[in-house]
């Protein structure tokens, strides 16, 4: 089934202020789980999840690192001008984080109206901030920074940025933020928003489950401010997904190969698309029989004639691909959408979060379910678990 005509509606529940989490638990593990297997919908503790996880499975992270992506510059008027990193423009995003003395990124400006021209400014320690707006390309712009030490673009957001936190939340990082707000495996600048199912791990969880002969393998997706992108049309057929950065080694790859793997567990939303996505390229690979770029759009799945290619045989495409080329290193772009009538070709159980009503994440966790879902979001509200970025987990195995 093609999802263009499902009405968005039919994805949209009750979800009252008071069921989201606006604040973390004191202790990541501590976290309620909600546990489905099969149907069976039951409520457990996150830090006995070794006791639910199939032998042998894999799990997968994500090791995005949330930028302090949200900056604010006064101008001498007084007025506050705030800028919201949103990417490098024009190149990579780790080449945009290393780069020193100047770069353009696509930004959202807040209070924009009051900038029209000129360069505003701020003191970091001993570096003076400038910044410039260069054009305007669509909602957001493209805006030159430049400073005058040699830190790099990371550092500086380091140290004069702060911590974008998700809209719903509707109110300012506090310090606590800062760690709370990124995963214990973070490891790659480049989010502005945190991969949440993630942030329920705590390294002695991670130790104790390769203890216990859970192996993991580590993927790289850049979460973009896309991700809180409402569906604003009726159906889903009207609504553009946002574009986010893939990177993964060719070693992690072939771990999703390995028999030995019972099931692929991905934690997040953002593993989830970063592994079916990895399944597009290989079978675009195969499909087109030319070197392919590594970019899957939004109905790839939905078109692509890709029947009688099994997972193995598309991963094992893109391990070729890679060997070909030369390349360790696999980075691409994503604008996948994973909706009902969607057929999962890598991730076998996942990990995630409670979702915005009417949200593409929603969707997504609707195409693993069926009308399931529905059941389960019952379950959760009639049973206080909290919801959104800093609520309670979930367990989906099938």
């Amino acid at each position: 089934m093609n999802p263009r005509s499902i009405q968005i509606e039919g994805f949209n529940y009750n979800l009252p202020d008071s069921k989201i989490a606006k604040y973390p638990l004191d202790h990541r593990d501590q976290a309620k789980l909600l546990y489905y297997k099969n149907g069976d919908i039951s409520e457990k503790k996150f830090i006995d999840i070794e006791n639910f996880l199939p032998k042998d499975s894999l799990i997968i992270y994500n090791e995005t690192k949330v930028v302090q992506a949200r900056m604010l510059f006064r101008k001498p008027t007084g007025a506050l001008i705030e800028i919201f990193i949103l990417e490098p423009y024009m190149q990579d995003i780790q080449t945009g984080f290393q780069s020193r003395k100047a770069g353009l990124w696509k930004c959202f400006i807040g209070n924009a109206k009051k900038w029209k021209q000129g360069k505003l400014s701020m003191k970091i320690e001993n570096t003076i901030l400038y910044v410039e707006k260069d054009k305007q390309e669509g909602n957001s712009y493209i805006v030159k920074f430049s400073w005058d030490s040699d830190n790099t673009f990371s550092e500086l957001l380091e140290q004069a940025g702060t911590i974008p936190l998700p809209p719903y939340l509707n109110r300012e990082a506090e310090d606590s933020d800062k760690k709370r707000y990124q995963t214990v495996f973070a490891k790659n600048d480049g989010s502005v928003a945190a991969p949440t199912a993630g942030l329920h791990f705590t390294d002695e969880i991670i130790k104790n489950l390769e203890k216990k002969g859970f192996n993991n393998a580590k993927v790289t997706l850049h979460v973009g401010a896309g991700t809180f992108k409402p569906v604003d049309t009726d159906t889903i057929g009207e609504h553009e997904m946002h574009t986010e950065q893939i990177i993964i080694e060719k070693a992690e790859i072939k771990k999703l190969l390995d028999k030995k793997y019972s099931k692929r567990i991905a934690v997040g939303t953002t593993s989830v698309r970063t592994l079916e996505s990895l399944y597009w390229f290989g079978a675009k690979l195969l499909l087109h029989k030319e070197e392919q770029n590594f970019e899957i759009f939004q109905w790839d799945p939905y078109t692509l004639d890709s029947d009688n290619i099994s997972t193995n045989k598309s991963l094992e495409a893109v391990i070729s691909y890679m060997e070909k080329n030369k390349i360790n290193l696999l980075t691409g772009k994503t604008q996948l959408l994973i909706a009902p009538g969607y057929k999962y070709r890598v991730v076998d159980a996942m990990f995630t979060n409670f979702h915005q009503p009417k949200s593409t994440l929603l969707l997504l966790v609707a195409a693993y379910l069926g009308d399931d879902w529905k059941k389960i979001y019952d379950f959760a509200l009639e049973n206080n678990f909290r919801f959104l970025s800093y609520g309670d987990s979930c367990l989906f195995i099938k």
